[in-house]
């Protein structure tokens, strides 16, 4: 078996060339960063899970509407996705204040903001992603206005949905990521998500004890992160039937292929 294409390396996936044009494979690892990869470190089986979770979260707000680029899963740790060009800003979508929120504007960690808030950054790790106004994104290029409002209006109408769906498994949505990117038709684009919704772009509370089910559990030496990915991924159904032990198993997949 040939060898695939890397096209890129992030701090938490790689992608490989498709198999068809205009196609990607996006490949989940365990490897986990924070802080602008300042800290280093792995959470066992991490990949299989936010592959799994990603998967299930993208095909539900497939069928609500929201376009994005994943296709299809392909195994264990591999998706197969549509080929965009990422906008370069992450959207910050928040409904209880926590993290840099918290801390930037001293309000306690975990209170209720009276709606939800949606907060810009650039996408530059060497800038530490900082974050940004719609106005710096108009004057440097970034996104469209119409761009920004199909962005805006996505974002609102995911967080809608996913609060309801981790509300009805017992998990408080408290902030989450979200980047979108440009699929082209010709000389046309439009604005589609794309990367991925997993643990690792959520905060995650339990909502009877607050416990952190997230990778806050990483950012602050929490310990039990596989543990809490895992109780995620049973809650909202996507273990096999073997229990959480089975992930690790099946990691095996990924050592056949050499990676």
């Amino acid at each position: 078996m040939s060898r695939r294409r890397q096209i890129y390396e992030g701090k938490a996936k790689i992608l490989y060339e498709g198999p068809e044009p205009g196609t990607l494979i996006q490949y989940f690892k365990d490897d986990a960063t924070a802080f602008n990869a300042e800290k280093k470190g792995t959470i066992s089986g991490k990949g299989v899970i936010n592959n799994r979770v990603s998967e299930h979260i993208f095909t539900l707000l497939g069928n609500i509407g929201i376009p994005s680029h994943f296709i299809r899963r392909l195994n264990m740790r591999e998706q197969l996705v549509k080929q965009v060009e990422i906008v370069p800003i992450e959207v910050i979508v928040r409904n209880v204040a926590a993290g840099s929120l918290s801390k930037r504007l001293g309000i306690e960690e975990g209170t209720p903001l009276p709606h939800t808030l949606l907060e810009y950054c650039y996408k530059d790790d060497s800038l530490g992603d900082p974050l940004v106004a719609e106005e710096h994104i108009a004057c440097f290029g970034w996104a469209t206005q119409d761009e920004m409002q199909d962005i805006s209006a996505m974002a609102i109408r995911i967080n809608d949905f996913m609060a309801g769906l981790f509300a009805g498994i017992g998990i408080k949505l408290v902030d989450f990521k979200l980047e979108f990117g440009r699929l082209f038709d010709g000389d046309f684009s439009r604005i589609i998500l794309a990367d991925e919704i997993s643990p690792d772009g959520c905060r995650l509370w339990d909502m009877e004890t607050n416990e952190k089910l997230d990778k806050d559990r990483f950012r602050r030496d929490l310990g039990g992160e596989a543990e809490a990915y895992q109780e995620v991924a049973r809650r909202l159904g996507l273990f096999p039937e073997g229990g959480p032990s089975e992930v690790h198993d099946l990691d095996s997949e990924r050592k056949k292929r050499g990676k």
